[in-house]
């Protein structure tokens, strides 16, 4: 799945949910104001999973549908459109999602003391936990001190600093 020279719409989609995604994306770009069944003829896909597709970009507001009724059969359809417009919007709500889960790590970090064996397959404890085990290390049976963790915070302040000032601009 190389998608390094396509549309952004189809970066986006890709990344969000693979070869299905992709397929459907490259389908909206090319065939404005598709019905599901369109897309599942010229992706080869079977229709629900084009639909589950359709759904999820939706929700997204990647895509938008306007429902008009099929002359042939009689029914209301669908007819899907892709966004372009709406990709730089949710990348940057992505973006302020990231920042938010990062910030909440770290005050984390920074609202509790940690304990640890030194050994990078052990997991830390926290202070209450490490009580409970005698300051022992449950995977390895080292006795567990108190760790700082400032090379994880560092990182993670360095990596929300990089995605606000990403924001900013």
């Amino acid at each position: 799945m190389s998608v390094e020279h396509e549309d952004p719409f189809v970066k986006i989609a890709a990344l969000i949910g693979g070869d299905e995604y992709l397929k459907v994306a490259r389908s909206l770009l090319n065939t404005e104001d598709a019905t599901d069944e369109e897309i599942a003829s010229s992706t080869g896909l079977r229709i629900n999973i084009v639909r589950k597709v359709l759904y999820d970009l939706f929700g997204k507001a990647l895509i938008t549908g306007i429902r008009v009724k099929d002359e042939k059969k009689g029914w209301f359809v669908y007819r899907w459109r892709a966004r372009k417009d709406e990709v730089d919007n949710f990348i940057e709500n992505q973006k302020k999602k990231i920042v938010e889960r990062l910030q909440q790590r770290v005050d984390y970090e920074n609202s509790a003391d940690f304990y640890h064996c030194g050994n990078e397959d052990c997991q830390k404890l926290t202070f209450e936990k490490a009580l409970d085990l005698s300051f022992k290390c449950p995977t390895c049976g080292k006795l567990v001190n108190l760790s700082k963790n400032e090379k994880l915070k560092k990182a993670l302040q360095g990596k929300i600093d990089q995605l606000r000032d990403d924001l900013k601009h």
